[in-house]
C-alpha cells in the first residue's frame, strides 16, 4: 500500500540500479517518475546532460542527491533553486586506507622491490614519527588522521578554514599550502577539484618538497601537472609518487609514468564498486528519511564553492 506521506523520489537515469532503489524504499521513499518527483537520486556521474534534462522545467524537485564526492562534472548545472547533496564522507574510510597504503608502500620502496628481478640493497624511510601534510579537510582527511595515529606523526592539514581538527598538529589555510611542503615526508592530496586547485602541483611546488618525500594523490589527477611530476620523479627532486588518480585517466599504456621505479599507480580503486554500494546505499537511505522529516541533509554541496 502506498504511503501518501512518503517522499516522492525519482531514481535516475533510467530507474537506476536495484540496490539503490532498495535504499530509497528503505528510507521510506516512494519511487516515481520525474514529473511526480520532489527529490532525485542520481546514480550515474557521467550522465550530466540527462540530469539537466530531468530537472529542466520541474520546479517541484527540491532535492538532488549526486553519487560521488567529486562533482566537478555537475558544477555548471548547480543552482540555488533546490538542495544539492553528494557523496561527501561516504567513501572516506576506503579512500583514506588507500592513501595510507600508497604512502607506506612508497616510503618503504615496496614498488621498486616488487619490480626487481634480483636481490637488492636496503632502502626506504620510516613513517614512524614522520611529518605528514594533507591537503583537504573533509572526511578522507579525518579518516586518514585516525589511521595515522599508531605512527605518532606530526600532521599538518591545509584546508579552506584554519579551524582546529582532532589529532592534527597544525591547520593552515589554503593560501599557505606551500608552507606545508618543506620538511614533509609524505604529502597527501585529498581535496576537491575546483578551478583554484587544478594544476596546483607543478614544478614550483615539487621543488619545495624534500628529496625523499612522496606525494600521494587519492583526489583527482588534474590537481597535478603530470609532465612536471614526471620530471620531478626522473630528476630526483622528490622521492616518489603514489597515484590512485592520474591525468589523463585512464593513463595511456605508453605513458612514461608506468616505467618509473619511484611511481606506484593504481587504477582509481581507492573506492571500488563493491565497496561503494553499501556505503552509498546507507547515505541515500539516511537522506531520504531526513528529507521526509524536513531535517538537514548530509553531504550538502556548497553551490558557491562547487563542492
Amino acid at each position: 500500500m502506498t504511503n501518501s506521506a512518503a517522499p516522492r523520489i525519482h531514481l535516475g537515469p533510467s530507474g537506476g540500479p536495484d540496490w539503490l532503489a532498495d535504499a530509497v524504499i528503505s528510507g521510506g521513499g516512494q519511487l516515481v517518475g520525474p514529473d511526480e518527483a520532489e527529490g532525485v537520486v542520481w546514480a550515474d556521474a557521467r550522465a550530466v546532460d540527462a540530469l539537466r534534462s530531468t530537472l529542466d522545467d520541474r520546479e517541484e524537485i527540491r532535492w538532488v542527491q549526486l553519487p560521488f564526492a567529486g562533482i566537478e562534472n555537475f558544477v555548471e548545472h548547480l543552482d540555488r533553486d533546490r538542495v544539492w547533496t553528494c557523496g561527501k564522507g561516504v567513501y572516506a574510510e576506503p579512500v583514506a586506507e588507500m592513501a595510507l597504503t600508497l604512502g607506506l608502500a612508497g616510503l618503504r620502496h615496496v614498488g621498486a622491490y616488487a619490480r626487481a628481478a634480483e636481490w637488492s640493497g636496503p632502502s626506504g624511510h620510516n613513517l614512524l614519527d614522520g611529518r605528514v601534510t594533507i591537503l583537504g579537510g573533509g572526511g578522507i582527511t579525518e579518516s586518514l588522521v585516525r589511521l595515522l595515529q599508531p605512527w605518532h606523526c606530526n600532521i599538518t592539514v591545509v584546508r579552506n578554514r584554519a579551524e582546529p581538527m582532532d589529532g592534527v598538529d597544525q591547520v593552515l589555510e589554503a593560501d599557505r599550502f606551500a608552507d606545508a611542503l618543506p620538511g614533509a615526508d609524505l604529502v597527501v592530496l585529498a581535496l576537491s577539484l575546483t578551478p583554484e586547485t587544478e594544476g596546483m602541483f607543478s614544478a614550483e611546488e615539487f621543488a619545495l618538497m624534500e628529496p625523499h618525500s612522496w606525494i600521494v594523490n587519492v583526489a583527482r589527477g588534474r590537481h597535478i601537472v603530470t609532465d612536471d611530476l614526471v620530471e620531478a620523479l626522473r630528476s630526483g627532486v622528490i622521492g616518489g609518487a603514489g597515484l590512485d588518480v592520474t591525468d589523463p585517466e585512464p593513463l595511456p599504456d605508453d605513458h612514461p609514468l608506468w616505467g618509473l621505479p619511484n611511481c606506484i599507480i593504481t587504477p582509481h580503486v581507492g573506492n571500488t564498486p563493491e565497496m561503494a554500494k553499501p556505503l552509498l546505499a546507507e547515505r541515500v537511505t539516511d537522506n531520504v528519511r531526513r528529507f521526509a522529516r524536513g531535517e538537514e541533509l548530509i553531504g550538502l554541496v556548497d553551490v558557491d564553492a562547487g563542492y
